[in-house]
């Protein structure tokens, strides 16, 4: 890439290009509804999120265009001397930069501002059915210690 890839906040702008990238893949687009207008429920997400200042959601890009996106949350815990963790959601590449190292440089983003946060841990999950994503994330150092359960509600 020509130009460097920067990281900053999302905004309400920024929406429907996040949600198409999320819709872009057999899993996304199954879940989210990709229609102009967007549905109500992702601006009152956005809203939520932008208002929680332990919420922080984050775009990738590359001149004027958003390449990436993720979800970083920090939350305090009672357990580990009442430390904080860090938990990654959501995270997507455009179609068109996959492969370039933008992933890469979403996650190694995602644990500096942990770090800076005075996080211990750093989390995530990826769906099961998806055996290249959780290699992605083992060769960035993550380890599957855990069993995840989810329950649908």
């Amino acid at each position: 890439m020509e130009t460097e890839i920067f990281f900053r906040m999302a905004t309400e702008e920024d929406l429907s290009e996040i949600v198409a990238m999320l819709a872009d893949d057999v899993l996304g687009s199954q879940r989210e509804r990709l229609e102009d207008p967007l549905p109500e429920s992702y601006l009152r997400a956005f809203h939520a999120i932008s208002a929680d200042p332990f919420n922080e959601l984050i775009v990738a890009c590359h001149g004027n265009k958003v390449i990436g996106v993720q979800q970083l949350t920090m939350t305090p815990f009672i357990t580990h001397q009442g430390g904080w963790r860090a938990t990654i959601e959501g995270v997507r590449t455009a179609a068109s930069v996959r492969g370039m190292g933008v992933g890469t440089k979403l996650i190694n983003w995602a644990i500096q501002r942990a770090k800076e946060h005075g996080c211990h841990v750093i989390q995530l999950t990826t769906d099961k059915s998806r055996p290249d994503a959780l290699r992605f994330y083992e060769r960035l150092g993550f380890e599957a210690t855990h069993e995840g359960l989810k329950l649908k509600l």
